[in-house]
């Protein structure tokens, strides 16, 4: 029997200090800064109060806790806060900016920037695991609401992922899509398939930062 479309907006949490320095945030718990607040409030004003969601799920760090709490004022929705919807794991380089991870460890930021989809960071999450944790939790939560709207506060990664899954694009290939802090990303997901419907919306936003690749 065909399942019911979960129809899903996915959002990147607001902007932090190590965003604005290019710094690997990963599984660190950085708050937003001043801007990424006032993009919360502009994510929340996007919606009317009324808007149909169902549920409201939240990676549970504390940049995306601090993303959803407008959203949860303005749609009256408890958040169901997961670790499985955290950002990739970024093992040695999470803590480093782009150029520090090339000057400090060179050998292990080249790998990282081929793409390997098993290499592990060194102690991190592989692309291939983690895009597992990712598609199985999303799949989870769409088993829960079949025909229902969803929304996802969560990371730039984790969009990477979905935006990959809905389009069959490989792993390895680099990123040519944007990830902007805190716009919103439309996509269906039945029987397995993701469908994109609209992406990297910032028409509520005064401005946005790009994930960084």
């Amino acid at each position: 029997m065909t399942q019911p479309v979960t129809r899903f907006c996915l959002v990147r949490h607001g902007e932090t200090d190590w965003n604005r320095e290019y710094r690997l945030q990963g599984h660190t718990d950085i708050p937003l800064n001043h801007a990424g607040l006032e993009q919360a409030s502009q994510l929340a004003q996007a919606f009317r109060p009324d808007h149909a969601f169902q549920a409201l799920y939240v990676s549970d760090l504390i940049r995306t806790r601090q993303t959803s709490a407008p959203l949860q004022t303005r749609l009256q929705l408890n958040a169901h806060y997961t670790p499985q919807l955290r950002e990739r794991h970024m093992g040695a380089l999470q803590g480093l900016t782009y150029a520090e991870a090339a000057e400090q460890i060179p050998d292990l930021y080249r790998q990282h920037q081929a793409r390997d989809p098993d290499f592990d960071l060194e102690g991190g999450e592989s692309l291939r695991r983690f895009r597992a944790r990712i598609l199985d939790g999303l799949a989870s939560i769409a088993a829960l609401h079949p025909g229902e709207n969803v929304l996802i506060v969560t990371h730039g990664g984790v969009l990477d992922i979905i935006y990959r899954a809905a389009t069959s694009k490989p792993l390895e290939d680099k990123r040519d899509f944007p990830i902007p802090n805190a716009a919103l990303n439309w996509l269906d997901y039945q029987d397995g398939g993701w469908t994109l419907r609209r992406w990297a919306d910032e028409s509520h936003l005064s401005s946005a930062l790009d994930e960084i690749q």
